[in-house]
């Protein structure tokens, strides 16, 4: 995919517990030797069994080549989310949470060869917590990093597609994509919008195959036939790798094409 001049955004579909490590520890070399990343980014919301994050393994993802983890609702889940923070500018929660709440929610990452590359992580509200708008969130992220370079990357975690196709058309020309996450589905609609902005619906989720989004199968029967609580229980087994890969021009920030990744 890259030619010398464009360069390639990898991401890493939301990473499920220790499974979603084990398959990401075995794939993304292959990956980084394929596509040649700038910037790796990974969802990394549900890395401690299925939630929040821990400073352990976000290192884990560090050490793997991953260089921004974003992060979405359960990201509060975990105490441990807190040490991350304090020690890595590069692990993120969603901007849009109100002020006064601790994380960043958005950098823009230097990479070896000096070029700027932003990351925005926000959430959405339909079905999810009353949390400030993502919108006028992105549009004040957006003022502020274009000023430092044209290349903008979004990962918006988000319920209802609906929130998430406005968000493409919203952000489209003014960033080089817009990546839905959190229902841990893969949706087969990447595209290119006619401004330049890649757009997927949801990238997916990189954990446990046999499962339900994550959870070990029989949990969720039992919460759904009992409409009783039942706590998360991670599944493990066979894992998928889900995510995309974006190749984008660095000079005017537009996407030239989107891969979407699906492997076992």
């Amino acid at each position: 995919m890259q030619n010398g001049k464009n360069i390639v955004v990898l991401f890493i579909a939301d990473i499920n517990g220790k499974s979603g490590l084990a398959i990401t520890s075995r794939l993304l070399p292959g990956l980084i030797e394929k596509y040649l990343p700038a910037i790796v980014i990974a969802n990394g919301e549900n890395g401690a069994d299925g939630k929040g994050l821990t400073e352990k393994i976000a290192r884990s993802y560090f050490d793997l080549g991953i260089h921004v983890i974003t992060g979405g609702n359960h990201t509060w889940d975990n105490p441990g989310i807190y040490d991350v923070w304090k020690k890595n500018l590069h692990a993120l929660r969603p901007a849009n949470y109100p002020p006064g709440n601790p994380g960043r929610g958005g950098i823009v990452y230097s990479t070896p060869s000096g070029m700027k590359i932003g990351v925005i992580n926000l959430q959405g509200r339909t079905f999810m917590q009353s949390i400030d708008c993502p919108f006028q969130k992105a549009d004040e992220m957006i003022g502020w990093m274009q000023r430092e370079t044209k290349i903008l990357f979004v990962d918006f975690h988000a319920e209802a597609t609906a929130e998430k196709m406005t968000m493409g058309w919203y952000l489209d020309s003014r960033v080089s994509a817009m990546i839905g996450t959190h229902t841990h589905v893969q949706t087969a609609d990447e595209r290119i919008l006619p401004g330049g902005t890649a757009y997927i619906t949801d990238a997916g989720m990189t954990g446990p195959i046999n499962s339900v989004i994550g959870m070990k199968i029989d949990v969720a029967v039992r919460r759904f036939t009992r409409q009783t609580p039942a706590r998360f229980v991670p599944a493990d087994g066979d894992a998928i790798f889900c995510g995309v890969a974006v190749e984008v021009d660095p000079h005017s920030g537009k996407a030239l094409r989107i891969d979407r990744i699906n492997l076992q």
